[in-house]
């Protein structure tokens, strides 16, 4: 009683003390100057005075008040659990009405408010809280937590500062304060503060990694190697300080102190991958790839090293390629990957990334499809498949690959394209136009990749001798790219070959062999059509170019009908031989041996 008393009789002092002023003459030589309060003032003024008048009107609550407080704060707290907080908020309040001056009731309120965003509120609450019950810690930390919300963090401070203060064994809290002070970069308080901490609670290793991050932050690297080394000689066992230390030299450029103490490290831990990456790293500093690598190898060999440290590691390999210095080590690393997590899909993944990059074509794919055994959700990895079979020109694998990639993806025009390429591979024309055909509407948005379409519909539709839309495909295939070679070369000797349109497909020939002049596809192409056109002397011309660097029968075949044509009967029966030798040539190539005559 006489504490809330004496608050009672300040207060009145203070408000007769200011009329005793206000009656004073202005002129008065006794008069002494009243200095003005601040905003600040007043408010706590009245605060303070708000709470003392609450008090001294306190009376004692009925049990039926009692027991209806108490079911009002018990519901709130439900509904704050829930997070329904306008229902929290309305039984809070109804508790508050009935017993404002419950210290309880006020911080639950507080801390409701805080979750709805009410800082304002949050903030009267606290400190009513606080005010009706100063010794409990609770409180204190909400209303630091709301001030920290609104960034006032030198209020925040100075609650902590007044918590450790008035609530006993309170002094753990010294690391919030310190905390507080790091995210504010008052570094010299953070460091007053700690040292209050380690006076009170003696030497402890947080006090001392803090510390050391401090010096670290305010670059007294000296200092802060210091705090490693008492982090070190206090915990002989924990390798973690020994390998912050060597971090630390590394990062300072201080290479060989961070090789000794990372080796330091090993001897404790042997198979750390951590230390080993340091020394990697050191070595790779000093331009020492052997050691480098040793070491890199060693902590890849770790399932310490998780795989997802891994797989940045060689991510950034694959920036790098195709590069002939690193292609040997990366391959080796994802060969490691893949050894030590074997049930990890994207060491698969990566190996194969790794793989595709530096001409190992079939390995990749092989570890594109150990990834996808593990989970076979990654579009991007069966397009990598898909692509590969392509390249390969293994068209029964493209179908069964693409096939299996449907099921999971049937909307992705990619892999309706692969089919239906590969369907035309195999001959089965038809069947490749419907694929060719569904994939095409589902590249509406893709002009690019609609062109693709065009480009194989216009093979597969030859192919159905349905001339007309294999024409229509081809022209809508150049309208998107007018240079497109494989449009251009199969578009005119398909019309040569119909004996159509021979100076549209020469003008078209002519344009591959201007652009490619040493391609002998696109030389004989050129000359077929000439063939066509009774320009026997320039088919000759076209295909001797063709015949310099080619070992295609068909090529040496139409050589030898353009002699023929010539009158040089011995010079093609010569070339018809040649060419049933190689291979590839036409169905009537016996009969022309046979009769030494053309037949077309």
């Amino acid at each position: 009683m006489f504490r809330f008393r004496a608050v009672v009789l300040l207060v009145f002092a203070l408000l007769v003390a200011d009329a005793a002023w206000a009656q004073l003459p202005a002129a008065a030589p006794t008069a002494v100057p009243r200095r003005k309060l601040t905003r600040k003032e007043r408010r706590e003024l009245k605060h303070r005075k708000a709470v003392s008048d609450a008090r001294l009107q306190m009376r004692e609550l009925t049990e039926k008040e009692r027991e209806l407080s108490e079911s009002y704060f018990v519901e709130g707290v439900k509904f704050t659990l829930l997070e329904d907080y306008t229902k929290a908020l309305e039984r809070l309040l109804a508790a508050y009405r009935i017993n404002p001056n419950n210290a309880a009731i006020n911080y639950k309120i507080a801390e409701t408010n805080l979750l709805t965003g009410n800082l304002k509120d949050a903030t009267n609450f606290a400190n009513t809280a606080i005010q009706l019950d100063g010794k409990n810690a609770y409180y204190y930390l909400l209303l630091a937590q709301i001030y920290a919300s609104q960034k006032q963090f030198d209020q925040a401070a100075q609650v902590y500062t007044t918590l450790i203060k008035n609530v006993p064994d309170s002094g753990y809290y010294l690391f919030n304060l310190a905390d507080l002070y790091l995210a504010q970069n008052k570094l010299d308080d953070a460091l007053t503060t700690l040292n209050q901490a380690e006076k009170q609670f003696g030497a402890l290793d947080e006090v001392a990694f803090k510390r050391q991050q401090i010096y670290l932050r305010q670059n007294k690297l000296d200092q802060a190697l210091k705090e490693g080394e008492t982090l070190i000689s206090s915990n002989p066992d924990e390798v973690r300080y020994v390998l912050a230390q060597a971090e630390m030299y590394a990062a300072n450029n201080r290479l060989p102190d961070a090789i000794r103490v990372a080796t330091q490290a090993l001897q404790q831990d042997p198979d750390n991958a951590q230390a080993n990456m340091i020394l990697a790293d050191v070595y790779r500093q000093q331009n020492n790839p052997t050691e480098s690598q040793r070491y890199l190898r060693q902590a890849f060999e770790s399932p310490g090293l998780d795989i997802d440290q891994k797989v940045r590691i060689l991510v950034d390999f694959i920036k790098q390629l195709p590069n002939p210095a690193l292609e040997k080590n990366a391959l080796e690393l994802a060969s490691i990957t893949t050894r030590v997590h074997p049930k990890e899909a994207k060491a698969y993944a990566v190996a194969g990334d790794i793989q595709a990059l530096t001409e190992h074509r079939k390995e990749a794919r092989d570890n594109y499809l150990r990834a996808l055994k593990l989970d076979n959700s990654k579009f991007q990895l069966w397009q990598q498949v898909v692509s590969i079979d392509a390249e390969l020109s293994q068209t029964d694998s493209l179908l069964v690959h693409t096939d299996r990639a449907l099921e999971l993806f049937p909307n992705q025009a990619v892999f309706w394209y692969f089919n239906g390429a590969a369907q035309l591979i195999n001959k089965n024309a038809a069947k490749g136009v419907k694929s060719l055909e569904y994939g095409r509407k589902l590249a509406a948005d893709n002009p690019e990749l609609q062109a693709q379409f065009d480009t194989q519909l216009g093979d597969a539709y030859h192919e159905l001798k349905d001339f007309v839309k294999s024409d229509a495909a081809y022209e809508a295939a150049l309208a998107f790219d007018a240079n497109n070679a494989q449009v251009l070369n199969n578009y005119s000797y398909y019309l040569s070959l119909r004996g159509e349109k021979l100076d549209k497909a020469k003008t078209m020939a002519g344009k591959l062999v201007k652009q490619f002049p040493d391609n002998d596809t696109y030389l004989d192409t050129y000359a077929w059509v000439l063939y066509k056109q009774k320009d026997y002397a320039g088919a000759r011309e076209s295909l001797e170019k063709a015949l310099r660097t080619t070992k295609d029968g068909t090529v040496t075949e139409h050589y030898g009908d353009v002699l023929y044509q010539l009158g040089d009967v011995a010079g093609a029966y010569t070339q018809w031989q040649q060419a049933k030798r190689q291979g590839g040539a036409s169905k009537l190539i016996d009969r022309k041996i046979k009769d030494r005559k053309l037949y077309e």
